[in-house]
């Protein structure tokens, strides 16, 4: 097997950071090819490698696998470890990843991922409130129901991965989502993959206006860890 990962910008790209982080964290072997956002439309240069024109993509040889959660099923199928082998946490877990991937729109558009930001919100749509309460409902039910410590069960597992950018979107923006949802989010920004991921991401010295305009519209930027442009 010889993957190649596409990803984007380690400040900014949550759905690169799904697969990524997955297989960093399961030790499945693979090129990282990281392609910098440059503006808000990057689908001509990205179709270069991705047939629908993002990030993530996944290239194994002759095929390609675009879209996080299709990746992550494509590794589902060849390793082991992606999924809960238990059949009820791994109902759980799929749905909740489910839930991620194409829910939650409040969350991502009013809290954008940016790593080394932390910023205050201008205010707390009812939408996004529902979507933190949400977010710590799942949570809690996953460690309360499984045992933890992560969502799951003993074993990190493809959920933890697709709800890593919450973790640093809660960061960011103080958000509460409870003592067992803040008690996750402690654990996954301590794994040594997220870790790698966010000493990258604080490196980085390139600004995409767009991504830096959406946080400068929600909310007052209060600290910039990242390294000066």
């Amino acid at each position: 097997m010889a993957y190649t990962l596409f990803t984007a910008n380690r400040n900014y790209s949550s759905w690169s950071l799904r697969p990524w982080l997955l297989m960093r964290g399961l030790g499945i072997a693979f090129e990282d090819r990281l392609v910098p956002f440059a503006g808000p439309d990057n689908s001509a240069k990205f179709r270069s490698f991705a047939p629908n024109g993002k990030v993530p993509c996944l290239h194994d040889g002759d095929i390609v696998v675009w879209d996080s959660l299709a990746i992550v099923e494509y590794l589902a199928e060849r390793h082991p470890g992606v999924w809960p082998a238990d059949t009820a946490a791994r109902a759980w877990a799929r749905s909740a990843a489910a839930e991620m991937h194409s829910g939650f729109s409040p969350l991502r558009n009013i809290c954008p991922m940016s790593v080394g930001v932390r910023a205050d919100l201008i205010a707390i749509p009812p939408a996004l409130q529902a979507d933190i309460e949400r977010i710590g409902e799942l949570f809690a039910q996953g460690l309360d129901r499984f045992g933890g410590p992560w969502l799951a069960g003993a074993e990190f597992s493809a959920v933890d991965a697709f709800f890593a950018p919450v973790a640093f979107r809660v960061r960011s923006f103080g958000l509460d989502i409870g003592d067992k949802g803040r008690a996750w989010v402690g654990r996954i920004l301590s794994h040594p993959a997220m870790v790698d991921w966010e000493a990258a991401a604080l490196a980085e010295t390139w600004r995409d206006p767009a991504h830096e305009d959406e946080i400068a519209a929600v909310a007052a930027v209060t600290a910039d860890y990242r390294a000066a442009p």
